[in-house]
């Protein structure tokens, strides 16, 4: 498995998770020119996308999904208009081409939001962001996978100190916000093993946070419950350039 990140943030999200024998595309909320450059950057083109996988329906997440064939969408129930066969259960094992797909229950105010474990032959990875809190039943799916690709989405006293209005704010910090970074450390803390071998921390606020500051609190939190990341790769999305997770 491999993964390649297009965009992550308030601005836009798109990643390609693929083998050699499946490509998918997780949610498409930026340009036909994103999309394009990243997919070129894995030597693929858009006709090589086999599946597209939507997490929810906020604009950041679809705005580009005209540029795309409708008939790859799959989501849960009410996220997009798609056929009945192509509406995901939550907690259901699917097999799409090489991958294995179970979508994970997630917390945020959107109609049906989601996170998803992806899975091959070799690899798994927790695929989630824009959620309030993890809900409990979705907590045994996230324990020592390979990677994990996970909202951090604010620092707390970062967005409390901003301009940004008190309704704004209270939805973020709300059970159907995002994930702060010490939430999002302490969820993971918990649920990383001996066969996790990367954290990429994703969805960072532009405003209310930096990566320096989550990076700081995973290291922080880490630490103090005496879980070593020595041997876990830990690393922040960006917004605006496109990088590979899992090479």
């Amino acid at each position: 498995m491999k993964m390649h990140v297009i965009a992550s943030g308030s601005k836009g999200n798109a990643s390609i998770i693929y083998n050699d024998d499946t490509v998918i595309l997780v949610d498409m909320g930026t340009t036909k020119t994103r999309l394009v450059q990243g997919l070129k950057e894995v030597n693929k083109k858009i006709k090589d996308i086999n599946y597209v996988f939507f997490t929810h329906e906020h604009c950041d997440h679809i705005n580009g999904i005209s540029f795309l064939n409708s008939d790859l969408f799959y989501c849960r129930a009410g996220t997009l208009k798609v056929p009945k066969n192509h509406e995901l259960e939550i907690f259901k094992e699917y097999n799409f081409g090489s991958f294995k797909v179970t979508p994970l229950l997630t917390s945020h105010d959107a109609t049906s939001p989601c996170g998803y474990l992806f899975s091959d032959k070799k690899d798994s990875l927790i695929y989630l962001t824009d959620s309030g809190y993890i809900p409990e039943s979705t907590l045994p799916y996230l324990q020592n996978k390979n990677y994990y690709f996970f909202e951090s989405n604010h620092d707390v006293e970062m967005l409390l100190n901003s301009s940004r209005p008190e309704i704004l704010k209270k939805r973020i910090l709300s059970d159907f916000g995002h994930l702060s970074n010490e939430q999002s450390a302490k969820y993971l803390v918990y649920a990383v093993g001996e066969q996790t071998k990367g954290i990429m921390l994703a969805h960072l606020s532009e405003e209310c946070n930096t990566p320096e500051k989550a990076l700081e609190t995973y290291k922080e939190i880490f630490n103090s419950e005496g879980v070593s990341l020595m041997k876990i790769n830990l690393t922040c999305a960006k917004q605006y350039e496109s990088e590979d997770f899992i090479k």
